[in-house]
């Protein structure tokens, strides 16, 4: 069985899965606006809940009780909507800044983004990025030959993730149907419920924020070592509940390729 006959669209996420190998730039971005707030965030509590629209991002992260506490400490008093807006300014230009600087394509993302093109499939895009965010991005990722046919950012459906909201939104768009013949690719367990509350099938990609390394530290590292962050990588993205799970987008095809044929 081809790969055409099994699916229709393939929606890949941005950060970590086509770009942004480790998905650093929310990272440092929101590490940043905090700090600037006098309020000390790590690495783990900013990638806890990657993924989200980034207003629920800060959100998030404003109710956990360190982070409150130490916001409190600060500020003598709980965090509350106006924080939230405030961090909100703040985090725009530093997710641009970031994330331009981080927008070069995964190894192997755009062989990957031809060869599903090469099949007959549609490709959209989605991200927990705004719009705005996204602008110095997407021009990045064209510079080197990846543009997705459509592309939902946060904030322009009612909720973002895990809700499937995005993903009803590119379906309708594009006028695809069943959902059983969407693929979602993440590499965060929020992207992963987002595509399985949608009823698509999904593919959790380790590259991302699960295996939460930069380049550089990826590439001194031990080979053995390397193989026990992806397989934690992996085991987090199935514990998600993944339909299927690899280390890299640039594998998707192949995979893919595999379920078509044992009609999955």
């Amino acid at each position: 069985m081809s790969l055409k006959h099994r699916f229709d669209l393939v929606i890949l996420d941005w950060a970590g899965t086509m770009v942004d190998f480790g998905c650093a730039a929310p990272v440092r971005a929101l590490i940043e606006a905090f700090a600037a707030e006098g309020v000390a965030i790590d690495e783990p509590a900013a990638r806890r809940d990657m993924g989200k629209a980034k207003i629920d991002h800060v959100t998030s992260l404003l109710q956990d009780p360190v982070v409150a506490a130490a916001w409190h400490a600060r500020h003598g008093r709980p965090p509350d909507h106006r924080d939230i807006e405030r961090l909100m300014d703040a985090l725009g230009p530093l997710m641009r800044a970031h994330a331009a600087r981080a927008a070069t394509l995964i190894p192997g993302a755009r062989a990957a983004f031809q060869a599903l093109q090469a099949a007959g499939l549609r490709v959209a895009s989605s991200t927990g990025y705004t719009r705005e965010m996204m602008a110095p991005v997407l021009a990045r990722a064209a510079e080197q030959g990846y543009r997705p046919e459509h592309l939902v950012c946060s904030g322009e459906t009612p909720a973002g993730r895990p809700t499937p909201l995005m993903v009803y939104k590119a379906c309708a768009e594009l006028g695809v149907w069943p959902l059983s013949r969407v693929v979602k690719v993440d590499d965060a367990a929020v992207g992963i419920a987002e595509g399985r509350n949608a009823g698509a099938f999904t593919v959790g990609v380790a590259s991302g924020n699960e295996l939460a390394l930069s380049p550089e530290a990826f590439e001194v590292l031990a080979p053995a070592a390397r193989a026990r962050r992806f397989e934690a990588a992996k085991a987090a993205l199935r514990a998600a509940g993944a339909d299927l799970v690899l280390d890299s987008v640039a594998e998707l095809v192949p995979a893919l390729e595999q379920v078509a044929g044992a009609g999955a």
